[in-house]
């Protein structure tokens, strides 16, 4: 992903774009795209501050965040549940959720349901 410019720059072009200039010519002058140069003068304008706001990270865990005492709640009843199982326990309550999704929620908990080693063999399929 590409790196914001830096508030510097920004403050340059806005500050050339107010003492008359076209927002076409400020950019030129400074090196930058034209649309840049429109966005900056009005975010300015609008709000009086040109920074770059955050880029990346999440911003659709809440979704899924939004029904976490359901999703724990049926993991509690049935602790072996696999990740498909709960996703159409979950479309039955009217929630659609990706097993990717699922695994996310999980993952952020740190909640882990492993198979155990411990298994005695099976006496119908022996193993070699």
């Amino acid at each position: 992903m590409a790196k914001a410019l830096s508030v510097d720059l920004r403050d340059r072009v806005i500050l050339v774009i107010s003492g008359g200039l076209s927002c076409r010519r400020a950019a030129a002058r400074f090196g930058v795209s034209a649309s840049s140069a429109i966005r900056w003068h009005a975010l300015a304008r609008q709000s009086g501050d040109a920074t770059p706001k955050r880029q990346g990270g999440d911003r659709r865990s809440g979704r899924i965040e939004a029904h976490a005492t359901l999703i724990l709640d049926a993991v509690a009843k049935t602790p072996d549940i696999t990740l498909a199982e709960l996703r159409t326990e979950l479309a039955a309550q009217g929630v659609g959720a990706g097993i990717a999704t699922l695994w996310r929620f999980f993952d952020r908990r740190k909640i882990t349901l492993k198979k155990s080693p411990d298994m005695r063999r099976s006496r119908i399929v022996p193993m070699s």
